[in-house]
């Protein structure tokens, strides 16, 4: 045996570390942060940007650029008058039926390119070519063939938003799952249940995403309809503001836009939540 395994070994006992000022501080001190839900980051990134356009108003100018304490009283006096609403409602009833129209026919021309090969390679290559081309160089044509009216508005809608919607509901119907396909065709399945029961919901949050940016190009399509014709809507609102240089005025209409859209965004969310459930059980699979 050795001598210094012979040797007792004296214990040595633990040596408590110095807290070090600062450390733990920081995680206690920004945990709050995570506690705040997304709706209240909306709210502060609201209102940073309110104040940032405020505080770049200040140097430009209420005629270039007027401030948000501008724009509240003019949108109250618009409120008041009954102008923006009328507007409002006339724009409303442009883009629920060209936006509607779009939906059936471009989901149900998806569909159908998608569900049968041979038709969607034919036309593939020229709905790629119309959807490449500026739909505003239609618009003059559109006037002619339908006058200055709302069939006119409408059509300019439909075309805005039909594109988005087929070219997402052609690609989800394509990825549909081949093996589903085969084990449905061995049990005996036809053409239109395999479309009802395995095409559609498989493309369903391509169909969803097709529908939040057709109405998107829905929305763009009415304030551009309303512009080229200039006789009602918030459209017309923008051009006769602009035209005066009423620009406090002019912010109106452009806020109730950006409120229709976003809550026609929301919506489309929330139907693609519940319409299509599996999706999130899948992923977490």
């Amino acid at each position: 045996m050795r001598v210094a395994d012979a040797l007792p070994v004296p214990a040595v006992e633990p040596v408590e570390r110095a807290a070090l000022p600062g450390v733990g501080a920081a995680p206690r001190r920004f945990a709050f942060v995570g506690r705040i839900s997304v709706v209240g980051w909306r709210l502060i990134a609201l209102a940073a940007f309110l104040a940032l356009w405020h505080l770049a108003s200040i140097p430009a100018g209420k005629l270039l650029l007027p401030s948000p304490l501008d724009i509240v009283p003019a949108f109250l006096d618009e409120l008041r008058s009954g102008q923006l609403l009328s507007a409002t409602a006339s724009s409303l009833q442009v883009f629920a039926v060209g936006y509607l129209l779009a939906i059936v026919t471009g989901v149900a021309l998806g569909v159908l390119m998608g569900g049968m090969p041979r038709v969607g390679e034919t036309f593939e290559i020229y709905v790629n070519a119309l959807n490449a081309t500026p739909r505003v160089a239609f618009i003059p044509f559109i006037i002619l063939w339908f006058g200055l009216g709302t069939n006119a508005k409408i059509v300019v809608v439909w075309f805005q938003a039909v594109l988005p919607i087929l070219i997402n509901t052609y690609a989800g119907v394509q990825n549909t799952d081949p093996d589903l396909l085969e084990a449905a065709r061995s049990f005996g399945a036809r053409r239109g249940q395999l479309f009802r029961h395995i095409m559609l919901p498989g493309a369903l949050p391509y169909i969803v995403t097709g529908l939040r940016l057709g109405a998107g190009m829905a929305m763009v399509g009415t304030v551009i309809a309303e512009l080229q014709t200039a006789l009602a809507g918030l459209g017309y609102l923008m051009a006769q503001f602009g035209g005066t240089f009423q620009t406090a005025k002019y912010f109106a209409p452009v806020l109730v836009l950006a409120a229709m859209g976003m809550f026609v965004s929301q919506m489309l969310k929330i139907l693609e939540r519940r319409l299509a459930r599996w999706k999130a059980t899948q992923t977490q699979l």
